[in-house]
């Protein structure tokens, strides 16, 4: 099958393999680029992935407020040595990471994130409203899970479409900085505050 270079940068970017790796991983994965990361991490050549256990023990918070002070963000970010963590590129990564939070809001970091009661909770209601729509019980379920699936990368960080770029997850923007900057990264925490917000007791 035909691979197009753009998959493969795309694959590059978010493991750190090799351009004939990643072209090798979309071909044995019929150009599936989730199977495709897998595959590679199973060889042993995701970079990102190997280094992902490392310690990232060192990092910045970083606070942004937005225009006209109605929003601020707090956010933690961490890397592997304090040399990365006071570079430009690591600082500004932190920055748009903020911006981003700021403008999505985010209810949490990644999917593993989510408490199991709050994804029943979201699936007991989404096949309420597959039964209220007349949706076939056969696949009630399947339309559960779709919605359950498509709720989480809303509100999920790492799942969302990157604000300045929405061909990108943020995921996909800390694997490019992963591939720039040769350090595992992580997202520790964040704060969105908002004025007039009610916040959780």
């Amino acid at each position: 099958m035909s691979i197009s270079v753009t998959d493969v940068k795309s694959l590059r970017e978010r493991t750190g393999a090799g351009m004939m790796d990643c072209k090798k991983a979309l071909v044995e994965c019929e150009g599936e680029l989730e199977k495709a990361i897998d595959w590679l991490r199973t060889k042993g050549l995701a970079k990102a992935a190997k280094r992902a256990g490392r310690s990232t023990a060192q990092g910045v918070i970083h606070s942004y407020i937005h225009t006209g002070g109605k929003i601020g963000v707090l956010l933690e970010l961490n890397c592997e040595s304090d040399f990365v963590a006071r570079t430009d590129d690591f600082i500004e990564l932190a920055k748009q990471l903020a911006i981003h939070i700021a403008a999505s809001n985010p209810l949490f970091i990644s999917k593993e994130d989510v408490d199991p009661k709050v994804l029943a909770h979201e699936r007991d209601i989404a096949r309420a409203q597959a039964i209220e729509d007349g949706k076939p019980e056969k696949i009630i379920d399947k339309i559960a899970d779709g919605r359950v699936d498509k709720w989480t990368k809303e509100v999920c960080l790492l799942d969302q479409p990157f604000v300045k770029d929405p061909d990108k997850t943020v995921g996909d923007l800390l694997a490019e900085a992963f591939s720039k900057i040769g350090e595992a990264m992580s997202i520790r925490r964040f704060v969105r505050w908002q004025v007039g917000e009610q916040l959780p007791e």
